[in-house]
């Protein structure tokens, strides 16, 4: 199965209202010819709905960088998959490791999240990896077996198909450092056999699983190309709408 690249800019606590709507309609028109790739912009929850409207009938579409998931209640702060797919996007962020590090979450509020989230209609990009002390004690396909288990537990083979996966070594986020691409294709290689063995073949050609982890211009064609690399979560480098540009292009050219 051919799966189309899917590049997903996640900016972070970047950007006010009117900085990204000046950005999504610049970007629109940069890419409004380029086909056979997937673009998505991941903005402020405060920009979601202006982000959704600056991009509608165009080819960029627009994800959450975070969600709860009950549908509401009292929960102060906090916002519900239908909340945002109502603001217009169509993806939601979730498990990203900074939200792992920083706020507590675990492979269980992850499950609860992406099935929420699918529940509303939202396509989630679960985030998964492992870091430095676990990677150099040979423990990564462990932790991502562990991440993806507990994380995708009770979705069905059907779901599975519609989901992207983020794999997002957490020692090459904001670093600097990057994955290999042999290193990022058996990464991506072990998790897609993993979703072949527990959710079957045909689910586990579907779903996208991304790279995720100092993505640049620079680095993108080397891990397009390889047969388990289905796209990009760009970080830092997706706030600079040319070079943001830049990578869709290559992901594009380089997946054709």
């Amino acid at each position: 199965m051919s799966r189309i690249p899917l590049i997903a800019g996640n900016w972070k606590m970047f950007k006010t209202v009117d900085e990204t709507v000046k950005y999504v309609k610049e970007l629109r028109g940069l890419v409004k010819d380029i086909q056979g790739v997937e673009i998505v912009l991941a903005p402020p929850f405060t920009a979601l709905h202006p982000a959704a409207e600056a991009a509608r009938n165009s080819n960029v579409a627009v994800a959450a960088q975070d969600m709860f998931w009950e549908r509401e209640g009292a929960f102060t702060g906090e916002i519900s998959a239908h909340m945002i797919r109502e603001a217009g996007a169509e993806f939601v962020i979730i498990g990203h490791s900074e939200r792992r590090t920083l706020f507590g979450e675990t492979n269980t509020t992850v499950n609860r999240k992406v099935l929420a989230a699918f529940a509303a209609g939202l396509v989630p990009i679960a985030c998964i990896g492992e870091t430095l002390d676990q990677r150099e004690r040979g423990e990564t396909f462990d932790v991502l077996d562990r991440q993806v288990q507990q994380g995708l537990d009770g979705v069905s083979a059907e779901r599975i198909g519609q989901l992207v996966i983020a794999y997002e070594p957490v020692w090459a986020i904001g670093t600097g450092r990057t994955a290999t691409s042999d290193q990022a294709q058996e990464a991506h290689a072990h998790i897609r056999s993993r979703l072949r063995q527990w959710f079957g073949p045909e689910a586990a050609e579907a779903c996208h699983v991304i790279y995720g982890g100092s993505v640049k211009p620079d680095n993108i064609r080397d891990l397009i190309v390889q047969p388990d690399v289905d796209g990009a979560l760009v970080g830092g480098a997706s706030l600079d709408i040319r070079g943001f540009a830049e990578i869709v292009t290559k992901s594009r050219a380089s997946a054709a």
